[in-house]
């Protein structure tokens, strides 16, 4: 038998006893080799392109802004007010944020808040600040009446070296439950505070509001809460007496009267009169008490701006038990009108008022092309006026007027503003404060009177509470959370489609 030798067995495709033969590099570019470095290249490319988007839409976040706000309640939006005044700032803004580092994860989104007013305007700048670390800082922006801590911010203009501290009540919107028969924090008004801190700290002059003296007035004791909430929202506070020769009042300046009880001399009207032509304007508080009768020069003033005060108080009617508060029928439940002072508050439903043993006004008749007049609040048209124990004024159809608002254009073309009301207390009162929009109604006065838009402005608060889920809710962010998922699964369809079919 003859020895068949080892090579010249068949080398065919599937015979026992085969050799594999050497991989070339020839075997890379055909078959799987070919489509699974294809396919790794391509991952590798999605990848570096996912990573370089990412790090480009990052930029444009933080640099330009450009974010899409999908929160349920908006939260990073800018409204037209907030852009109108970062358009018109000429002055650099410098925003402290007074938080822990260990607390960074609890503001992420005041952080994002802040980045969109950096990256609005080249003129504002913000940077966080531990304030357990910087004792200088706080030291700095210190006054007699709020010293920044925790969790506040300052907002800060080197050039008028002027600031606002905010934080906690400047951040949450009040509204009053019906069914609580309280006042609840409902809204965020981050928005609010930060574009009016802006708006004040660029201002060239300080407003100042002067609390007269000499009139038997209010004692000043009872003014602490008003003077610290003028001052909380940066606005000069001063005590001046008419008859010193050596004060004149300042146009510029908010003249403010609290329950004056007894009558100007002519030499202080001369100078309110004066005052009054070149554009300056008044706050008057007038309670029952004052002795109007006995004070003509005063009345002359007041009836300048078409005021009258009626005798006696007003009280509601028992059987009306939406007009007044608890069993107290003298103190009133007013109806908040829609004017230059009060149309935002009434826009956010922010009119829940209380007004203790209040005077009336009489309704104002119809001026001159000189003089607008215009009802701030009212009594239920069911109130009664009560004059005395036994003497019952009659009852008025629309209810009485309890405030007053009033433009007067002098004879030298200036505009002069006024503002009166019956009771004090809703302007002075810390506990109405908390328990009313009485402190949202006493800055907005002050605002119109000392024509100032840097506190206060018509921005909408966000909600704080998230909305319940309904079909209707779709929104944008549903629709990514689907899309984006398919998205992938359509890209991972195109990659492994062609090796499956191999």
């Amino acid at each position: 038998m003859r020895t068949v030798k080892s090579e010249e067995l068949p080398t065919g495709r599937g015979q026992k006893g085969e050799k594999t033969p050497p991989m070339s590099k020839g075997k890379f570019k055909t078959g799987k080799w070919k489509y699974g470095s294809v396919s790794a290249l391509m991952l590798a490319m999605v990848l570096l392109a996912l990573i370089a988007l990412n790090a480009g839409v990052y930029a444009l976040e933080k640099n330009k802004g450009w974010r899409i706000d999908l929160s349920f309640n908006g939260i990073l939006s800018q409204s037209a007010e907030t852009k109108a005044v970062i358009e018109k700032l000429d002055k650099p803004v410098e925003i402290y944020a007074l938080f822990r580092k260990s607390s960074e994860r609890d503001w992420l989104e005041l952080q994002e808040l802040l980045n969109k007013y950096a990256a609005s305007s080249d003129k504002i700048t913000w940077k966080q600040v531990d304030p357990a670390v910087n004792p200088q800082l706080l030291e700095q922006f210190s006054t007699d009446n709020l010293v920044p801590g925790e969790s506040n911010f300052i907002v800060w203009c080197e050039q008028t070296n002027r600031f606002r501290i905010l934080g906690g009540e400047d951040f949450m919107g009040l509204e009053y439950n019906l069914e609580t028969g309280t006042m609840e924090y409902d809204s965020l008004t981050f928005e609010s505070a930060i574009t009016g801190a802006i708006a004040y700290v660029v201002k060239d002059r300080v407003p100042k509001a002067v609390i007269l003296q000499g009139h038997d007035e209010y004692e000043l004791q009872y003014l602490t809460d008003f003077q610290n909430l003028l001052e909380a929202n940066q606005y000069e506070v001063e005590y001046q007496t008419l008859r010193d020769n050596e004060y004149t009042p300042d146009p510029e300046d908010l003249l403010i009267f609290f329950n004056a009880q007894k009558d100007l001399t002519d030499i202080e009207m001369t100078k309110l009169t004066e005052f009054a032509a070149k554009g300056g304007s008044f706050l008057f508080v007038c309670d029952y008490s004052a002795p109007m009768a006995n004070m003509p020069n005063y009345m002359t003033l007041l009836r300048s701006y078409g005021f009258e005060p009626l005798d006696g108080l007003v009280r509601a009617d028992p059987l009306d038990k939406n007009s007044y508060y608890e069993s107290n029928q003298y103190f009133l439940l007013p109806v908040m009108c829609s004017t230059d002072i009060t149309m935002d508050l009434v826009g956010l439903g922010r009119d829940y008022l209380i007004i203790p043993e209040t005077r009336a006004f009489a309704e104002p008749e119809e001026g001159d092309r000189n003089l607008n007049v215009s009802v701030v609040l009212r009594s239920a048209d069911t109130a009664i006026r009560q004059i005395d124990r036994t003497n019952i004024a009659p009852s008025v159809t629309d209810g009485y007027p309890l405030a007053l608002e009033a433009r007067r254009i002098t004879t030298e073309s200036y505009v002069s503003r006024a503002f009166i009301i019956g009771c004090g207390e809703v302007l002075i009162s810390k506990y109405l404060y908390s328990v009313t929009h009485c402190q949202e109604l006493t800055v907005n006065v002050m605002e119109f009177l000392l024509q100032n838009d840097g506190t206060g402005l018509n921005i909408t608060p966000k909600d704080a509470a998230r909305p319940g889920l309904k079909t209707e809710s779709l929104s944008l962010g549903s629709i990514l959370l689907i899309a984006l998922p398919l998205s992938v699964l359509f890209a991972a369809l195109l990659v492994l489609g062609p090796r499956k079919n191999r």
